[in-house]
């Protein structure tokens, strides 16, 4: 098979290699991989600027078409879940909560300690693969990160709420806008993207555009960008789901402290899913109108070409290597 590899202790290393095929297990799905979802993340990864030493099979995103395994039709499309449960466990993966792990011994597929789904073979334990619909089933994995942040949204939440702000328009933030929308709430998307496709993404799912910071009491944050971050924090259930740059931003911390207790105020951070995220992010996919999903995959990018998929260009929302 081939695979997409990287050395995790050195940075430019990522190469197109032939690898033996995949042997499955008794509980394994063997899965003819089609396309991998590129992310910050994977780009990171490329950068020698995540991970520690090794050689991995990137791909996290993922998408696939069952050759054989049990509890799947041979032919049917299917996504894996990335995350698996550390080995101790702790209370929460004891519990079946590994996207909560709390002692950080968790594997990842394509992440950390497993190899990714970049392939044109892969295998998956049947229980940690969904069934998808489509080719934009791609879109599952960023999908499902979304579906747990509405999850604890709708856990925290000390009152209903008809509209939500979300900041960013890239995957994350329309997924989020999406889910919004499919509840019948006033959808808010704060971006500043003046061309390009993401106005009419946001506007096309019936949502509302904005250049400038809208006064919204519920957030989902999903660009990382901290001095972004510190100007929600006063307002009182606020969701973050992007992961921040080094850079360095004054905040008055007795400000917020006050604004936050004054206002029963919660902030917290969600990241990763478990297979319940992922089912209902399959669920949330075929609810929603294939063409906009299929706009949100600006470039779809052949697998002998795989180095321009994780160049950062102008106009890219979703990135999405074909295998």
């Amino acid at each position: 098979m081939r695979a997409l590899t990287v050395d995790l202790a050195r940075a430019g290393s990522l190469a197109l290699t032939e690898l033996p095929d995949p042997v499955p297990g008794p509980e394994d799905l063997l899965v003819e991989g089609l396309a991998i979802g590129i992310c910050g993340t994977d780009r990171e990864i490329v950068r020698g600027e995540f991970g520690v030493g090794g050689t991995l099979v990137i791909g996290h995103e993922s998408l696939g078409r069952v050759v054989s395994g049990p509890g799947f039709e041979p032919g049917s499309l299917v996504a894996g879940v990335v995350r698996r449960p550390d080995p101790v466990p702790c209370v929460a993966c004891a519990h079946g909560e590994f996207d909560m792990c709390r002692n950080g011994q968790y594997t990842e597929r394509g992440i950390t300690g497993l190899d990714g789904y970049g392939s044109t073979l892969w295998t998956v334990p049947a229980a940690y693969a969904v069934g998808v619909s489509s080719s934009t089933g791609v879109l599952v994995e960023p999908a499902s990160v979304v579906v747990k942040a509405w999850e604890r949204l709708d856990r925290l939440a000390l009152y209903p709420f008809e509209s939500v702000l979300v900041t960013g328009a890239g995957p994350i933030g329309l997924l989020a806008a999406l889910i919004g929308v499919q509840r019948g709430l006033d959808v808010h998307v704060f971006d500043l993207a003046v061309d390009g496709p993401k106005p009419d993404l946001v506007e096309s799912l019936g949502a509302t555009y904005h250049r400038t910071l809208p006064d919204c009491p519920v957030v989902i944050e999903a660009t990382g960008a901290p001095s972004l971050v510190a100007r929600l924090l006063g307002r009182d259930l606020v969701c973050l789901t992007g992961v921040p740059s080094t850079e360095v931003v004054p905040a008055d911390i007795g400000q917020i402290n006050r604004d936050l207790v004054l206002r029963n105020g919660i902030v917290f951070g969600t990241v990763n899913a478990n297979p319940r995220h992922y089912r209902e992010a399959s669920a949330v996919l075929d609810r929603a109108d294939d063409a906009w999903l299929s706009a949100m995959i600006t470039r779809r990018v052949p697998l002998e070409s795989f180095a321009e998929a994780f160049e950062q260009r102008p106009g890219d929302v979703k990135v999405v290597l074909e295998l």
